[in-house]
């Protein structure tokens, strides 16, 4: 239950919508359900891949936690900035909408996804763990992965359910939260880098 709890908090797939909603604007039902599905293959092939092999992962390529930190850091807090922005995102093309799926990969399976925060996350769920443990992990990674999958893939109907109008202060709302967070992982990154 607290890995659950633990990966629904970071990863809570009502409070993606609108990030998801904001970079598929414009796009039909077909491509946005494409990115859908590749963003949430993604994250979880990530995810996975540093709960089985994290710590040699890191090794293999001289990465810090501190580094990633400020990398996703400085992501997230785009995200949140564009996000927060009145006028049209510069994600998007201007005129025809132009369909892209580098997004699925990034920004919205990483860092929005498959950020520092549920790699870390998953990967202290995991040290030293039983391998029982570490697939009941891997099991209930793929459950909120899936639960996103779905919050994606209905987006259009929960925001019909809870109004547009709603839906856009929320992401406003969590642009800020976004911006936030970012600046947190920054900071929170070069104090681990120096020690501070």
């Amino acid at each position: 239950m607290t890995v659950f709890m633990a990966f629904f908090a970071i990863m809570n797939p009502m409070v993606n919508i609108p990030i998801f909603v904001q970079l598929t604007e414009g796009l039909d039902e077909k491509n946005k359900r494409k990115i859908s599905r590749t963003a949430n293959i993604v994250a979880f092939i990530i995810v996975v891949a540093f709960i089985l092999i994290g710590k040699y992962i890191f090794q293999l390529f001289g990465l810090t936690i501190p580094a990633f930190k400020v990398f996703g850091g400085i992501l997230v807090f785009f995200i949140g900035f564009e996000m927060l922005r009145s006028k049209k995102s510069s994600i998007h093309h201007q005129g025809a909408v132009v369909f892209d799926e580098g997004v699925a990969i990034s920004p919205l399976a990483i860092p929005v996804m498959a950020g520092p925060g549920t790699i870390v996350t998953a990967m202290n769920f995991v040290v030293n763990a039983s391998f029982v443990h570490v697939f009941i992990t891997i099991l209930i990674f793929a459950l909120i992965i899936f639960l996103t999958y779905l919050a994606f893939n209905y987006s259009n109907y929960l925001i019909k359910l809870f109004g547009k109008k709603n839906f856009v202060i929320i992401g406003k709302i969590m642009g800020l939260i976004l911006g936030v967070l970012g600046a947190n992982m920054l900071i929170q990154g070069i104090k681990l880098a120096f020690s501070i």
